[in-house]
């Protein structure tokens, strides 16, 4: 790979923008031609997706799409942005441990605690031994900057919420791979922005987007045949992806006082973090707070999330995970115009509409049963 650069350098061609152009179409390529295969054994091994109390689907549909998203992720970062592998060490054992406990999850269906506790150890390993982690709040609530182990437990809280949030999301066609494919869209031209330290973490967020959009070709499919899942394999994974891009991103404006390492001011940065990854996060906190209001344990499975809603009103997969994804696009916009407002204020205008989208689908839902009413 050395040889390979100093050959582009002699020639003039930026060596970053070969890496992102490969990355993106052998991550694309990997994941479009092994899903036919995987199709293909899951057919042949009935290893389907059940339709269950959550299920949008009435059909058995395969559901190890992750396998191809991990293959393509762990091959082309490898090659391609080998640098991340190499300052945060934990981060293939974390994937490969997901990996093992999404197949097992999506196979067998594993016990909660078991998942649980290999998510506790995932992010205990990224979080401890490899340094990646929310060290100040900014401002929020007052806080500043946090002591190591309040620090330690609180991003392992934070890792475990989004891998499981976005767990959450994927219950129709498009969502999870859609809403995944925008976030690591933003987080990879935030850290395009900020500059070529951070280019490791560009070509990681343009493999994410050639791997999902692969998958997504088939997850769209409108033929059975071609149709198939991520699963938990490949929520678990993207979950935890975006949570260690999140906490990167956050980390880039904390002044380090490294040498060679650049600085960036920008107060709001948690914040704009939150409002990349405000679906999964909102449309968790909302089911769990509608649960605790019904006396209903947080962990039972209902359809009380936005995509269930928005499937009431008759409105197709395609048409629910588009609408979701453009009003949540809405509140970053909102949050980039306004990212110098003072930090509590933002979170609150961020919260609140986020909030206010998980309740638009229930108000519409009123109106239209009204309307039948009256012309009935």
């Amino acid at each position: 790979m050395k040889n390979f650069e100093l050959f582009l350098n002699q020639t003039g061609i930026s060596i970053f923008y070969v890496k992102v152009g490969l990355g993106f179409l052998f991550s694309f390529f990997i994941t479009y031609f092994s899903i036919p295969t995987i199709i293909k054994i899951s057919k042949r091994k009935n290893l389907m997706d059940e339709p269950g109390v959550r299920s949008s689907h009435l059909r058995k549909i395969p559901n190890l799409g992750g396998i191809a998203i991990f293959y393509s992720i762990g091959i082309c970062t490898s090659i391609f942005a080998y640098e991340i592998f190499d300052l945060y060490k934990f981060l293939f054992a974390s994937l490969i441990i997901l990996l093992y406990v999404g197949i097992m999850d999506d196979i067998v269906v594993m016990r909660a605690y078991k998942k649980l506790v290999a998510q506790i150890v995932v992010s205990a390993f990224i979080v401890i031994g490899s340094d990646v982690r929310i060290r100040n709040l900014f401002g929020i609530f007052g806080i500043h900057e946090i002591h190591y182990w309040v620090s330690v437990v609180f991003s392992i809280i934070t890792f475990i919420i989004l891998i499981n949030a976005f767990n959450l999301i994927d219950g129709i066609d498009g969502l999870a791979g859609g809403y995944s494919l925008i976030c690591s869209a933003l987080f990879g031209i935030s850290y395009f922005r900020l500059g070529e330290y951070n280019y490791p973490l560009v070509v990681l967020s343009v493999v994410l987007i050639g791997s999902v959009l692969a998958f997504l070709y088939y997850n769209l499919s409108n033929y059975r045949a071609t149709k198939i899942f991520m699963g938990d394999t490949g929520s678990m994974l993207l979950g935890f992806l975006l949570a260690f891009t999140c906490i990167c991103f956050i980390d880039i404006f904390i002044d380090k006082k490294l040498l060679n390492v650049p600085r960036y001011h920008l107060k709001s940065a948690p914040v704009i973090a939150v409002a990349i990854l405000i679906l999964p996060i909102v449309d968790t906190l909302n089911v769990i707070l509608v649960r605790f209001w019904n006396k209903k344990s947080p962990f039972e499975a209902d359809k009380n999330h936005i995509h269930h809603k928005l499937l009431r009103l008759d409105l197709t997969h395609r048409r629910s995970s588009f609408y979701i994804i453009m009003y949540y696009l809405f509140i970053v916009a909102v949050t980039y115009c306004f990212r110098h407002t003072d930090v509590n204020i933002l979170l609150f205008i961020v919260l609140l509409l986020g909030f206010v989208g998980a309740y638009i689908p229930d108000f519409l839902y009123v109106i239209k049963n009204n309307k039948l009413k009256t012309n009935n």
